[in-house]
C-alpha cells in the first residue's frame, strides 16, 4: 500500500512539458503558441464586428470574423438579401464567444438592429433622406422597413393630398425623412410628405406669383365639404365656396362635383401672405339674369318654385338662378303678424305678381295677395259709418282693442268706446282674444286703411238718465269697495261707482267708514261729461238748511230709480235688438218729468 502512494505522488510531480514528444522544447513550444495567438482577432461580447461569408447552406451561413472559430448565423436572417454570396462582408453581433461546445455565437439580425438604431438617430439629427421598403398596411397608415427596423408611416404623412387607397404603396421602395423616435418603446415615425412639402412650397410661390384675377385654370377636385370644394391647381389648393358653384341654389357641393373630377375654374381672389385662393365655377357661365325674358315687367304674373323660406318671406325661383322675394306682408291682405311658413312650404309651385324689378342689382320682389281682391275696395259700402257688425277680437294695446271684421280688414275700438259705465284700465278686463264682439263703425280712413269702431255706442248712454237719478242732494245706499289715499270708492245702485273724499267718510259716532260697510251717501257733485259722481256720508247726518228730508227719496225718486235700473240692466246685456227698448225708456222718463 505504501508503495502505491509513492508512485502516485511521483506521477503528479512529473514535468510533462519537459517531455519532448513532438520534437519541440518547452521554450520553442511557448514561442509558437504566442505566434498563433497573434493571428487571432481579439473580440468582446456584445459588440458588432464585420465578418466574411465563407459558406452558405440552406439553413446556415458561416461567417469568419478572424476568431479561432467561425460564427454560425441562421439563413433566415438574410432573407432581406437574396443576393448574398460567399465572400460578402456582413455585420454580426457577438452574443457569446464560446458556448458549452466552444462554439462562437453571433447574430446578423441583432447587428442590423443595433446598427440601424445608431443610423436612425444620426438621420434624425441630420435630416438626411433615407430609402425604405413598404411592407404592409396597418391601421392609420403603413409599416416601412428601414435598416431592418419596422417604422410607422401615418396616412397623413404619405402625401400632401388625402390618400384613399393605402394598398397601392405596399411592396414599393419610397424615400422618407425620420420625424420622430421613441427610444423607450423603440418606435420610429417616418414621413414621405415632408420630402415633397419643401418642393411644393417653392411650386406654390411660383404658381401664386403667376396668378391673376379672372384667370381660368384647370384643377382636380381634391376634397368636398359642406361649405365648398377644394381644388388642386398643381401644387397649390384653392377653394370654391358653395355660393360660387352655381347661380342657382346648391344644398350640398356633392350635388355638382365628385372627387378627382377635372374642371375649369376662374380665380376670383388670392392672398399672397396666407396663400389662400378663392375660385369660382359659376362665373364661367353667363348670369341667368342676363338671359331673363326682357318682356317681364312690373305687374306681370310669373310662376316659380319655393326654394327658401324665412320668417320674413319666401324666395321663389322663376328661372334657374333667378329668384324673387315674396315678403310675408305680400302674402295676405291681413295685417296680423304671421310667418311665411303659415302660407308656403319649400317645393311649392306658386303664381305671383311682379311688384319691383331691378335688373342691374338683379333683385325682384313678388306678391301673391295681389292675385286676390283687395278687401278695402268699396270699404265705404260694406262698412258704412253707423253700420253694425260682428267682429273677432285679435289683440290688445293699452289704448284699445283690435278686432278683425274680415280677412284683411281690421278696426280699432278705443278703450273709451268700450263701455259707458265701467272705468276700464286695460282692455283685457273687458274682453278676451278670440271672442266675438258687436261693433258699430264710427269713422273710416281709406287712405291709411283704418277703421274706428265702437262698442258702447250700441247702447243708449245711461248717463243721460243717471243725471236725474243721481242729482245733487239725492241720497242713495252704497257700499265702500276700496280705499285710496285721499278718498274711498263707493258702489252705488245700478253698477255706478262714486268717489267719497276722506273727510266725508266720517260717521255720526266720530269713527271713519271702512271697506265693505254699507251706508247712506248724498250726491254732492254729478258730472255727466266726465262720468264722475262725488258723494258724502257725513252730509247725510249733518244739520243744516240743505239737509234733504226723507221725502227726497219719495215716490217720484223711487219710480225714476226703477227706470234707471231697467236701463242699467239693458246696458249690461245690450245687443243690436235692445236699442229700441232703451229709446222707449228714455222717452217715458221725459214724459214723467
Amino acid at each position: 500500500m505504501a508503495k502505491k502512494k509513492i508512485e502516485s505522488a511521483e506521477i503528479a510531480d512529473f514535468d510533462w512539458e519537459a517531455l519532448e514528444l513532438d520534437g519541440y522544447t518547452k521554450i520553442e513550444r511557448s514561442e509558437m503558441s504566442d505566434q498563433y495567438e497573434k493571428t487571432l482577432t481579439s473580440i468582446n461580447e456584445k459588440e458588432v464586428l464585420q465578418g466574411s461569408v465563407v459558406m452558405i447552406t440552406k439553413k446556415e451561413v458561416i461567417v469568419n470574423i478572424g476568431y479561432k472559430s467561425e460564427g454560425v448565423v441562421a439563413a433566415n436572417e438574410f432573407r432581406y438579401n437574396p443576393q448574398l454570396k460567399v465572400g460578402d462582408l456582413v455585420d454580426v453581433y457577438v452574443e457569446c464567444r464560446e458556448d458549452k461546445t466552444g462554439q462562437l455565437i453571433v447574430s446578423h439580425k441583432t447587428a442590423r438592429m443595433h446598427s440601424a438604431w445608431v443610423r436612425i438617430n444620426e438621420v434624425l439629427r441630420s435630416g438626411e433622406i433615407i430609402t425604405g421598403f413598404v411592407k404592409c398596411r396597418t391601421k392609420g397608415g403603413l409599416i416601412v422597413d428601414v435598416y431592418g427596423i419596422e417604422a410607422f408611416l401615418p396616412g397623413s404623412q404619405i402625401d400632401v393630398k388625402p390618400i384613399r387607397d393605402y394598398d397601392v404603396y405596399v411592396g414599393k421602395n419610397m424615400e422618407f425623412k425620420v420625424v420622430k423616435i421613441n427610444e423607450e418603446f423603440r418606435n420610429v415615425v417616418v414621413s414621405h410628405k415632408a420630402l415633397i412639402e419643401a418642393e411644393l412650397e417653392e411650386q406654390k410661390k411660383q404658381i401664386i406669383s403667376g396668378l391673376e384675377k379672372g384667370q381660368v385654370l384647370e384643377g382636380v377636385v381634391k376634397n368636398i365639404t359642406s361649405y365648398g370644394v377644394f381644388i388642386d391647381l398643381g401644387g397649390v389648393d384653392g377653394l370654391i365656396h358653395i355660393t360660387d358653384l352655381s347661380w342657382g341654389r346648391v344644398t350640398h357641393p356633392e350635388e355638382m362635383l365628385e372627387l378627382d373630377q377635372k374642371i375649369n375654374v376662374v380665380i376670383l381672389d388670392f392672398d399672397d401672405d396666407k396663400r389662400r385662393i378663392a375660385l369660382g365655377l359659376k362665373q364661367l357661365q353667363p348670369h341667368p339674369w342676363d338671359s331673363l325674358d326682357k318682356n317681364i315687367a312690373i305687374g306681370d304674373k310669373v310662376s316659380g318654385k319655393v326654394v327658401v323660406i324665412a320668417d320674413y318671406g319666401a324666395f321663389i325661383e322663376i328661372a334657374p338662378g333667378v329668384e324673387g322675394l315674396i315678403h310675408v306682408s305680400e302674402m295676405s291682405w291681413s295685417q296680423h303678424l304671421r310667418s311665411a311658413q303659415d302660407f308656403l312650404n319649400i317645393g311649392n309651385t306658386v303664381e305671383a305678381i311682379v311688384l319691383t324689378m331691378d335688373r342691374e342689382e338683379r333683385k325682384m320682389s313678388l306678391g301673391i295677395k295681389q292675385l286676390m281682391p283687395d278687401p278695402w275696395m268699396g270699404i265705404e259700402t260694406k262698412y258704412s259709418v253707423n253700420s253694425k257688425h260682428n267682429a273677432k277680437v285679435r289683440n290688445f294695446t293699452n289704448f284699445g282693442v283690435f278686432v278683425e271684421l274680415e280677412e284683411g280688414v281690421d278696426g280699432l275700438i278705443h278703450i273709451s268706446d268700450l263701455s259707458w259705465q265701467r272705468k276700464i284700465k286695460h282692455p283685457s278686463e273687458f274682453c278676451k282674444v278670440g271672442e266675438e264682439m258687436n261693433v258699430v263703425v264710427l269713422e273710416i280712413d281709406r287712405e291709411n286703411r283704418r277703421i274706428s269702431l265702437g262698442h258702447k255706442q250700441l247702447e243708449e248712454n245711461p248717463w243721460n238718465v243717471f243725471e236725474s237719478t243721481f242729482a245733487d242732494g239725492t241720497i242713495h245706499t252704497g257700499t265702500i269697495i276700496d280705499m285710496k289715499e285721499k278718498s274711498g270708492i263707493v258702489s252705488l245702485p245700478y253698477g255706478v261707482e262714486a268717489i267719497c273724499p276722506s273727510k266725508h267718510l266720517k260717521k255720526a259716532d266720530g269713527g271713519n267708514a271702512k271697506v265693505e260697510e254699507v251706508l247712506d251717501f248724498m250726491v254732492i257733485e254729478f258730472n255727466k261729461d266726465a262720468k264722475k259722481i262725488v258723494v258724502s256720508h257725513t252730509r247725510t247726518f249733518e244739520e243744516g238748511s240743505d239737509k234733504p228730508s226723507s221725502g227726497s227719496k219719495g215716490k217720484k225718486t223711487s219710480e225714476s230709480n226703477k227706470e234707471v235700473q231697467a236701463i242699467s240692466q239693458a246696458a249690461e246685456k245690450a245687443t243690436l235688438g235692445d236699442i229700441d227698448a232703451l229709446v222707449e225708456l228714455k222717452e217715458k222718463m221725459k214724459k214723467q218729468k
